[in-house]
């Protein structure tokens, strides 16, 4: 588990770095900045179930709204045939944003969900 999340503490904090000419860094930094440290903790064997859970929860219902908001994800995929999310790293369409932002949080759910799990696991019955 430590070089998992050591992994992801790179790639979170390489992630939040390139929030910085993002229409809104002041949301996106924070995000990936939270997980980054929780995975940190979690490389020095330190796991806090309830801030895994609150981050979760927070990128959860970002995530739900992203899929359903205009020009969100059902949009990019009913509207716009789910066109190619890698054809340029400028997005200037709204959809293609909402939709790499929505795989962004998809990506911090199931790392702070395995980290959720593993400490559950390793906690000591009561």
């Amino acid at each position: 588990m430590r070089i998992f999340n050591l992994i992801f503490v790179v790639i979170f904090l390489l992630f939040a770095a390139l929030q910085y000419n993002d229409p809104d860094p002041y949301i996106w930094i924070p995000i990936y900045g939270y997980a980054a440290l929780l995975c940190w903790w979690a490389a020095k064997n330190k796991f806090y179930p309830s801030a895994y859970i609150i981050g979760i929860g927070v990128y959860l219902i970002y995530a739900i709204y992203l899929l359903f908001t205009k020009d969100g994800v059902m949009d990019w995929a009913r509207e716009h045939q789910a066109e190619n999310l890698v054809q340029t790293m400028k997005a200037e369409k709204p959809w293609i944003e909402d939709t790499r932002e929505f795989g962004g949080l998809l990506i911090l759910i199931i790392v702070l969900g395995a980290n959720y799990i593993y400490a559950k696991r390793k906690a000591p019955l009561k």
